[in-house]
């Protein structure tokens, strides 16, 4: 059987990506039970299932969905009985028939290379507006596809874990956190590997993702470049406040 070759931050970013899913025993075995019911599973049903608190069920389904591996929805399955009263629960179902493992995590260097470049032919300034422009809209078509449309607004720090979560899924290996009265995101990877450091203005994707996702899924923030590891720093940080 012929393999495809891996660059090296192809390989970190696949790694990244499915660590960042499926590296707890836990979740593993969570996103076998809902294949185990395609009809869709709750927060309380998979708590039951594994002895979890609720919260800690509902964040291990949340993370599977932020990565793609699930799909969520308030609808109630075919086999809910009763009209019931309130909002309906949320039910998380397996995107693929079958247990399936996508570590097919890419960026093709031609059309990044290409990106750079053509980028840095305009105005600097305009550049980057364009950048964070094409960023913002692909993180709200990225949050739009696991939150689901009947979900209120998530709380602040909610969001912004939700993000971190899934800009891991594409190979950043993010995280939030709060430093005094600062929200920030570490990434301590970039997917776009040596063009990102050949041309920075790139580094405004990653930031208008956060905050196209974070007006998905909070509403309107202000996220500021705080370091790049295109210029030198040990990793990415985008300063968050609401």
């Amino acid at each position: 059987m012929a393999h495809e070759t891996l660059s090296p931050t192809e390989f970190s970013s696949a790694v990244t990506a499915i660590t960042s899913a499926f590296g707890d025993p836990t979740r593993r075995q969570i996103y076998l039970f809902t294949h185990e019911n395609p009809e869709g599973v709750t927060a309380g049903e998979v708590a039951e299932r594994f002895s979890l608190h609720p919260n800690v069920a509902r964040h291990h389904l949340d993370k599977l969905a932020a990565s793609g591996h699930l799909s969520v929805s308030t609808a109630k399955p075919p086999s809910a009985s009763g009209t019931g009263a309130g909002r309906p629960s949320k039910f998380y179902r397996p995107v693929e028939e079958a247990v399936a493992l996508d570590v097919a995590i890419r960026h093709d260097d031609l059309l990044v290379t290409l990106l750079g470049r053509a980028l840095a032919l305009l105005d600097p300034n305009d550049a980057e507006a364009l950048a964070l422009e094409v960023g913002e809209d692909y993180g709200r078509a990225m949050a739009a596809s696991f939150q689901d449309a009947n979900e209120s607004q998530r709380s602040f720090r909610s969001a912004l874990h939700a993000v971190a979560d899934a800009l891991s899924a594409h190979g950043f290996d993010a995280h939030a956190e709060e430093v005094g009265n600062e929200l920030r995101i570490i990434t301590e990877h970039c997917p776009f590997g040596d063009t990102a450091s050949r041309h920075p203005v790139i580094c405004a994707v990653d930031r208008g993702m956060v905050r196209g996702m974070l007006g998905e899924l909070y509403g309107e923030t202000v996220t500021i470049t705080e370091a790049t590891r295109a210029t030198g720093s040990p990793n990415c940080i985008t300063t968050v406040s609401g």
